[in-house]
């Protein structure tokens, strides 16, 4: 499997991330992972609509927390031409707890920990945490990758901004 090295760092240490690259214009890879109820989702089941692909390392950190509580107030707002889903390497049982606890019902949660699927085919799984780093992924109704965002420090958030002027643009 391809390995990156430096390509994001925590607190300033530089990590690997493993698995392909996805660059924009690419077909996004299909992988399957795993619902807060165990049951196993394809991405492929997405297609037809609008996806904004969120990985975080863990909904229980501070930073991820925010992350995902923010991306869950603008799926609100957004309508229901998006998907977002968010995907960790949590266990289900965990992200099913963390969205009752924190309210978040307009995005979808998938966990990776069973195969890292997504992280392994979208090049975002990091060697030595065996946690997804922070990336956003926005990909159209035809399946195909119009946006990436790859966030180098992994305590610091995604530029929103630059997320949503992508959303709008492809709604």
């Amino acid at each position: 499997m391809k390995e990156r090295p430096g390509l994001i760092t925590m607190r300033g240490n530089p990590l690997t991330l493993v698995g392909n690259e996805i660059k924009i214009g690419d077909e996004a890879p299909d992988f399957t992972a795993l619902d807060p109820n165990l049951n196993p989702v394809s991405f492929s089941t997405f297609r037809g609509k609008t996806c904004l692909l969120s990985s975080v390392p863990s909904l229980d950190t501070p930073v991820c927390d925010m992350e995902t509580r923010r991306f869950n107030e603008e799926a609100s707002r957004l309508g229901p031409d998006i998907s977002i889903l968010t995907i960790s390497m949590d266990l289900p049982f965990a992200q099913k707890r963390w969205c009752a606890a924190a309210g978040v019902a307009h995005l979808q949660t998938l966990s990776d920990h069973r195969d890292a699927s997504f992280g392994l085919s979208y090049g975002v799984l990091i060697k030595e945490l065996r946690l997804l780093a922070r990336a956003i992924f926005l990909v159209d109704q035809k399946g195909i990758v119009q946006y990436i965002q790859l966030v180098k420090e992994l305590t610091h958030e995604p530029d929103y901004e630059e997320v949503l002027k992508a959303i709008k643009k492809w709604l």
